[in-house]
């Protein structure tokens, strides 16, 4: 197997907002089977009441809640140990809402504004593993550190802050100004030295990062647009959701090799949609 990238932790300066980009002509279409298993990340799943749960009320409350949520995600199938100590790390109920922090550590995606939605735990655990290389057959092992990783789709930023514990760097570029913000505020405690934020179109990727040791996708598109395979270190991979021969959208891998794109879909997914342009 190809060993992953690693490249300098550090880049000089961060660009500007990236252009919007409607340019489609040079994607990549992906074919293949799929699971049955489908991982939902919309907003349209409704939030439960809190009265309906037990109140989370102080850093015991919650420590306790996010070390059941990181247990049962590991019982659900095969995660590196970094994945799952970066899930036990990072305290997901500072990137919800207050109404909706009963459920911080529920396994589930809650809406964070803008018709987005901050993903489900085992699903964020799911794609870094397979960022990392992990497979079923490989049983729980470590992975070497990632180098540098691009993310597509910041939101609320809870999946840059686990990234950070998984790679060297991170680089997450949002459109959506408010959630932007909103991820930079979340993320300003936190302290993470080896995360940076970009306000920019994600279907243009960042080309002054490149290249990138794995990309990271959290919304679906037609298909996986060129610019982020250009942008993909030869020994990288991309992990994305985008629509199979079938017409529904599913996770796919991609390997990028001296040799050319190795590809593979897996199980299906739902995905909030991916888009063009900064709003």
């Amino acid at each position: 197997m190809t060993r992953r990238p690693s490249f300098p932790a550090r880049i000089e300066s961060l660009a500007p907002a990236l252009g919007a980009t409607k340019n489609k002509a040079n994607n990549v279409h992906l074919t293949g089977a799929k699971a049955e298993k489908t991982l939902k990340t919309t907003p349209s799943e409704a939030a439960r009441p809190t009265s309906a749960l037990t109140p989370l009320r102080g850093p015991g409350d919650f420590q306790r809640a996010r070390a059941r949520l990181v247990d049962q995600i590991a019982q659900q199938g095969t995660h590196a140990p970094q994945v799952l100590q970066a899930l036990r790390a990072v305290e997901r109920h500072r990137f919800v809402d207050s109404a909706l922090v009963n459920q911080a550590y529920e396994d589930t995606s809650l809406p964070i504004g803008l018709g987005q939605t901050i993903s489900k735990p085992s699903v964020v655990a799911r794609m870094i593993d397979l960022l990392l290389g992990v497979a079923p057959e490989d049983g729980a092992m470590n992975r070497p550190p990632l180098g540098r990783v691009l993310e597509i789709g910041t939101g609320c930023g809870y999946q840059a802050a686990v990234l950070s514990h998984v790679a060297r760097e991170v680089y997450s570029i949002e459109r959506l100004r408010g959630l932007h913000e909103k991820a930079r505020v979340n993320l300003r405690a936190f302290r993470l030295a080896n995360v940076h934020l970009l306000l920019g179109d994600g279907m243009a990727g960042f080309p002054k990062g490149a290249p990138y040791a794995a990309i990271i996708a959290a919304a679906g598109g037609d298909a996986v647009p060129a610019a982020w395979i250009e942008q993909l270190a030869v020994g990288g991979r991309i992990v994305a959701p985008t629509l199979a021969h079938d017409g529904k959208q599913a996770l796919v891998v991609i390997d990028k090799t001296p040799h050319g794109l190795q590809q593979r879909v897996l199980e299906a997914v739902h995905f909030v949609p991916l888009k063009s342009g900064v709003a």
